[in-house]
């Protein structure tokens, strides 16, 4: 599927809606956000990289893009299998990078609602290391959808969140401020959560998915110092329940809560999300891993609050 095939199907915003596209590894049936999805392509011959993490197959140049190969059923199951002539690369775009994927079959896309989506179990999923973000209801079928983003930092952690990117921001004060963030990665939020403080942001909640943020913000509706329980909101847009677009909404559809500050942190950030975040009225939107440009758009949004 090229990237221009999708566009009939991207969603409305803020419908708190997905496209999963499913595919098998094994017979056994996982999923991928079709927002990662740029195309799908039959294998073709891999150069391998020398020094490489195990599941990283090598590099090969369709067209005039050279993209990194990883062996999915290497990185899940430990063990390299045999790589069939029908195999296919899912080739995705996040985190502003080109990376193949190689699986066994793609089934096919099912669009549905993240209420649909639930959070593991921790004794199924791996505890909080899992790879596992969630369990789709798709049709008759349980679908696995899998944390490419720790994927791919486990892979190359030089590609993810980088704290010394705080450090260079200099000497920093430390702030009264309240954060609230919904991350549903284990490994991001743990990230994102040692970034703000170590930046001066020390009060910070942190919420796996965007209805239990939205629950507890209704729990401050009669609160009398709802600006010290909440300075500003931090979401990512791929979430169990409800995804960021829909947490988005709620928030600046709302008169109470409208004027509190909230970025989308997320992998996503392409032209076609940065149109629908504007659209749904967040502040700012920018890309994982620019951690050190989220702190300074912080900085920005609360000193415009206090102005």
């Amino acid at each position: 599927m090229a990237k221009d095939e999708k566009q009939g199907i991207l969603l409305e915003s803020g419908t708190n809606e997905i496209e999963v596209m499913e595919f098998t590894i094994n017979d056994s049936l996982y999923g991928i956000n079709v927002a990662k999805v740029k195309e799908i392509i039959v294998s073709a011959p891999v150069k391998p990289m020398p020094h490489a993490h195990p599941a990283v197959e090598g590099i090969f140049k369709p067209r005039d893009l050279v993209i990194t190969v990883v062996d999915l059923p290497q990185y899940l199951l430990g063990v390299a299998g045999e790589k069939g002539p029908k195999d296919l690369f899912i080739v995705t775009n996040f985190n502003k990078m080109n990376i193949a994927f190689r699986v066994h079959t793609v089934v096919g896309i099912s669009r549905i609602s993240w209420k649909n989506i639930q959070k593991p179990d921790k004794t199924v999923s791996g505890g909080n290391d899992g790879i596992a973000t969630g369990i789709a209801q798709c049709g008759a079928d349980l679908v696995t959808i899998l944390d490419f983003e720790k994927i791919v930092a486990e892979i190359a952690p030089e590609t993810s969140i980088q704290l010394s990117e705080i450090d260079k921001l200099g000497k920093r004060e430390r702030s009264d401020a309240t954060i609230l963030v919904a991350e549903d990665s284990a490994l991001l939020a743990k990230m994102i959560e040692e970034a703000l403080h170590k930046s001066g942001y020390e009060k910070t909640r942190m919420f796996p998915d965007g209805q239990e943020l939205w629950n507890y913000l209704n729990t401050l509706r009669e609160a009398d110092n709802l600006e010290d329980r909440v300075s500003l909101i931090i979401t990512d847009i791929e979430m169990p329940q409800m995804d960021g677009h829909r947490l988005t909404k709620l928030v600046k559809d709302d008169k109470q809560f409208k004027h509190i500050p909230l970025i989308i942190f997320s992998s996503l950030i392409t032209e076609e999300m940065r149109r629908k975040g504007k659209e749904l009225g967040a502040d700012d939107q920018m890309s994982k891993p620019e951690i050190g440009h989220l702190v300074q758009v912080i900085d920005h949004l609360l000193d415009l609050k206090h102005r």
